[in-house]
């Protein structure tokens, strides 16, 4: 069954990574519309998570952000499937780093680096900064159900000069990689909810006390390595900046979950600036005291 629905699907997809931006974003309006307007994907979770964070708007401020937060979603999400034909000069100027000197810098310490970022904005071409690395660059993500689709996702990476590991399998590639003098950028997307028996760590995230993820921090602290954030703003339709936001280069030094708390209030600003960009369909309060 999963080969069929596979075979199925792929045209459409290789149809969409063909168009031009304008037509994807003539196709993206198009699916926008049944997406929110008919079927109504997600919705009440989104005006819960709107309503319970940020509480100072109006309702009609609220439902503003929650339309341009759909149409946001449809684009990113046909942006994805855009990368699988897109060349190197176009997602370069979609995508630009506005520190990328710094990659450099953070090699020349001669130490792993994990990246920590949110889902916001593109967190999907975000993946574009592989190709400035001379560090191998590797994205921690949960593995799709079906493996055909899997296997796609991570072709497409790969195209990008990035590999992508399981969570179940991070740490054993990271001490692998540690004990063979392996160096590596280790991509971390850290703002979403952890299981609750997992749950090692509450903050407050958007004003509101939840579980959040620590493994970053740990992993740094076992690993010894540097930490920093990107921050990704949406100049436009189709556009983004990246910047690179230190976080820490010795994180032992810190006590346990501060650096966890300091990635949080980076989030924090990028939502609070245009909260239309983050993800908002995910059930990221659920937990909440």
């Amino acid at each position: 069954m999963q080969l069929l629905v596979y075979i199925l699907m792929y045209p459409f997809i290789w149809f969409i990574s063909i168009l031009p931006f304008s037509l994807l974003y003539f196709l993206s309006d198009f699916i926008c519309f049944w997406v929110y307007n008919v079927f109504g994907y997600r919705k009440d979770t989104v005006r819960k998570n709107l309503a319970l964070t940020l509480p100072h708007l109006n309702t009609s401020e609220r439902l503003a952000i929650e339309r341009k937060f759909y149409t946001h979603m449809v684009d990113m999400f046909l942006e994805m499937i855009k990368t699988m034909n897109i060349s190197d000069e176009e997602i370069n100027k979609r995508f630009v780093i506005t520190n990328i000197e710094l990659i450099k810098e953070y090699e020349n310490k001669g130490k792993s680096v994990i990246l920590m970022c949110a889902h916001y904005a593109s967190w999907e071409w975000l993946i574009n900064i592989a190709k400035k690395m001379n560090y191998s660059s590797i994205g921690i993500y949960k593995k799709i159900n079906n493996k055909y689709f899997d296997k796609l996702i991570r072709d497409i990476r790969k195209r990008l000069k990035a590999e992508l590991v399981e969570t179940k399998k991070t740490v054993s590639l990271m001490e692998y990689n540690q004990r063979n003098g392996i160096k590596a950028f280790y991509g971390f997307a850290s703002d979403q909810s952890p299981q609750l028996s997992k749950a090692k760590y509450w903050d407050k995230f958007m004003g509101i006390e939840v579980p959040v993820y620590t493994g970053a921090e740990m992993l740094a602290k076992r690993l010894d390595m540097n930490m920093f954030f990107i921050r990704v703003r949406k100049v436009k339709r189709g556009y983004y900046e990246a910047t690179i936001v230190p976080l820490v280069d010795n994180p032992r030094d810190y006590p346990d979950y501060e650096i966890t708390s300091m990635f949080l209030r980076e989030v924090e600003k990028q939502i609070y600036e245009a909260p239309e960009y983050y993800f908002w369909t995910h059930k990221r309060w659920k937990h909440s005291r």
